[in-house]
């Protein structure tokens, strides 16, 4: 315990308060603990070990007690607990202390369970990891209705839920259930559930409303003990059915990771195995998962993402102070295609301000509002809006042929073809009717937004404002500084974004900025391979094989299709304009979108012959192991050059931009861990992108 203390020693202590209460229906008395940190719920309550020290000591206190019916457990208000404090893990350095990590929840939360009455836990607010866990070991749970947030998050970062929960949770709800919440949800891109969904999973057996969730709770505990309520819950099937449940889950696992995070894996094992062990078996081979992933490069590197999108991408490096911001008060549109009405529908809904669109014709325009509107019933029909949110959105989105509309407008966005005269022409229009102050976006993927802004009047207020499709899911904003942008346009992109509530990251204003630079630069060295002669099967199949596969969300060509060859052309083209030795053109890709085609593949997966035979002809074919060499060879040596040019305060913005706006795997942290891990970094560039012990095990 000593020794984890000292490398926990920041550890912000989660209190155990006992206090008695005497419950309904002469039912007894319950010995009720809170737990609490002492913060609001903007600090959950999380688990370290001095605060498993407190919790234990408090059980030792009630253990002894001969007066109590029950033992409770809950938590802070909104807040019940999300799991293990994390913030000391990165500094461990032995297998022993990881170890002990594992036995010590174990054996504190089981004394929950090993009581001499029985216990329930309360489920008031957010759930996680060990929050969830902990109330898997009481004998009865209940859970409140206006929970956010519950899971077991444990593979996302790089570990496995290891205080009982792969154990725990299939020997409760059977294994199909349970690898949704351990394996499933966690693949999803850290999907949790509402607390309705939890107690329909049967996680709960029963739930409240939570604006007398802890009343109703102790009404109902008082009926269990009292005999008037018996809970049943249906039996397991140990047999088929949970056999069953895992491979399917395990072939998933494989397909969309192909053993590139071993987490999944180790926690795919231990549901499995938890069909035959009992609790001592289980809760030792927890512990061994913990100790061989808190030990491992994978967990730091998750930890390290983690990291990044908690706290980063919060305090974005480089952003001008936020009081220079501008208020916004109305937005401006140009365009109404697809993707500005996208954005239409963002900024009404988060900002709650009158949005206009402009475009060409009235067809057009009439199709964006009519779109916009259309978006905002979804959201109604599906229960996300109530019936007068979603009168007052609609009202609020209007469209206008005449740009004169944005006279009143405080920031105006273009959403027009991705063409430099087109755009610069808009703003020179748009620039006739607004005032100095209003600040000029553009949505561009790769043009200058110096060059952009050129001409302008007051190209000072010209800002790049780059945002990832489907704008309402991908979180990250590339906020773009032109050479003559001011700190007021900037600061007033920055805070209109976090109100967005999108994560902004400050970049240079330089061809494709960061997301779509790095992924052309590994889909420019995928296609030449292909061009000389590697099959495209092959090509595809490379970062995903090997010793050390990347794991990426989707294969290089999938990626393709879903951009478009021709979008993914044309920033190739810009890229190849600016740097014509390291993203050269294809001109059977050129061929390929002459020819109209969407993708290399058919509707039903298959490669498209024709596509087959436009890539035909090449006479120098790489193997699997020498396309994902020459892949991984291209991204180390444009992150370094970005970082040199700085494009980028730093790697960590880099690994911000790739897995806020490309998906790119936690377990990779991003890229640049990867690129160290694997040495390629070094043989490459010459030296590392992080420093030993940033993303990766201490030197």
């Amino acid at each position: 315990m000593s020794s984890l203390g000292e490398v926990f020693a920041d550890e912000v202590v989660t209190h155990a308060h006992v206090r008695d209460v005497t419950l309904p229906y002469s039912a007894g008395t319950l010995a009720l603990i809170t737990l609490d940190n002492g913060f609001d719920h903007t600090k959950p309550n999380t688990f370290g070990p001095n605060g498993l020290a407190e919790l234990n000591a408090a059980i030792d206190t009630i253990a002894v007690r001969d007066d109590i019916a029950a033992v409770g457990v809950t938590g802070k208000p909104f807040i019940f607990a999300v799991g293990a404090d994390l913030k000391g893990v990165p500094l461990i350095t032995s297998r022993e202390d990881a170890a002990a990590i594992g036995r010590l929840g174990h054996d504190v939360f089981r004394r929950l369970g090993e009581l001499h009455v029985p216990s329930f836990a309360y489920y008031n607010g957010a759930a996680m990891g060990g929050g969830v866990e902990i109330g898997l070991h009481c004998t009865y749970r209940t859970i409140s209705s206006g929970v956010p947030a519950f899971a077991l998050p444990e593979a996302f970062l790089g570990l496995v839920p290891g205080w009982g929960g792969t154990y725990l949770l299939p020997n409760l709800i059977g294994a199909e259930k349970a690898l949704k919440v351990v394996v499933e949800n966690p693949l999803a891109q850290n999907r949790t559930l509402k607390g309705g969904q939890a107690y329909e999973l049967g996680i709960a057996d029963a739930l409240f409303d939570s604006a007398d969730f802890l009343e109703e709770s102790l009404a109902w505990t008082a009926r269990v003990l009292s005999g008037d309520i018996t809970v049943t819950r249906p039996e397991v099937d140990k047999g088929k059915a949970w056999d069953d449940a895992v491979a399917t889950a395990r072939w998933n696992v494989d397909g969309r990771l192909h053993g590139a995070a071993p987490a999944f894996t180790r926690a795919l094992d231990l549901v499995a195995a938890a069909k035959d062990r009992t609790r001592d078996e289980g809760f030792a081979a927890e512990d061994e998962a913990l100790a061989d992933l808190i030990m491992s490069d994978e967990l730091r590197a998750g930890l390290y993402a983690f990291d990044l999108t908690q706290k980063r991408a919060k305090r974005p490096a480089g952003a001008p102070d936020k009081s220079l911001a501008r208020k916004v008060t109305k937005v401006g549109v140009v365009g109404a295609g697809l993707m500005a009405s996208q954005l239409a529908v963002l900024f009404a809904r988060r900002l709650e301000v009158p949005v206009v669109l402009t475009d060409l014709d009235q067809e057009r325009l009439d199709k964006g509002v009519g779109y916009a509107h259309g978006e905002i019933d979804g959201l109604l029909g599906r229960g996300r809006l109530s019936p007068d949110k979603a009168n007052r959105l609609k009202s609020l989105i209007s469209g206008s042929l005449a740009k004169d509309a944005f006279a009143d407008a405080d920031f105006v966005i273009e959403a027009v073809f991705e063409d430099m005269s087109v755009k610069r022409k808009v703003f020179a229009e748009v620039e006739e009717y607004v005032s100095a102050e209003c600040v000029l976006a553009t949505n561009t993927s790769s043009l200058s937004v110096t060059e952009m802004a050129a001409g302008l009047e007051h190209p000072e207020r010209v800002v790049g404002f780059h945002f990832f499709n489907p704008v309402a899911v991908l979180p990250l904003l590339e906020i773009v500084r032109g050479e003559r942008t001011d700190d007021a346009a900037l600061a007033t992109a920055f805070a209109t974004g976090k109100a967005l509530k999108k994560s902004c990251v400050l970049v240079r204003d330089a061809p494709a900025f960061v997301v779509n630079r790095v992924l052309l630069r590994l889909l420019a060295e995928i296609v030449r391979t292909v061009d000389e002669g590697t099959p495209i099967e092959v090509a595809e199949r490379a970062l995903s094989h090997g010793p050390a596969p990347l794991g990426l969300p989707m294969p290089p060509f999938v990626l393709m299709g879903l951009v478009g060859p021709a979008i993914a052309l044309h920033v190739n083209e810009t890229l190849h304009g600016a740097f014509p030795d390291r993203f050269p053109l294809s001109d059977n890709l050129a061929r390929m979108v002459e020819a109209g085609k969407s993708g290399v593949y058919l509707p039903d997966f298959s490669l498209d012959p024709e596509v087959v035979e436009i890539f035909a002809g090449g006479t120098s074919p790489s193997t699997e192991e020498q396309v994902l060499d020459r892949a991984l060879a291209a991204l180390a040596d444009e992150i370094r050059i970005m970082l040199d040019e700085g494009v980028v305060a730093a790697a960590q913005d880099i690994d911000l931009c790739m897995i806020l706006g490309a998906g790119w795997p936690f377990h990779l942290g991003g890229i640049t861990p990867y690129l160290d891990r694997s040495g390629v970094a070094e043989r490459v560039t010459g030296r590392r992108f992080l420093e030993p012990g940033v993303a990766s095990l201490p030197a």
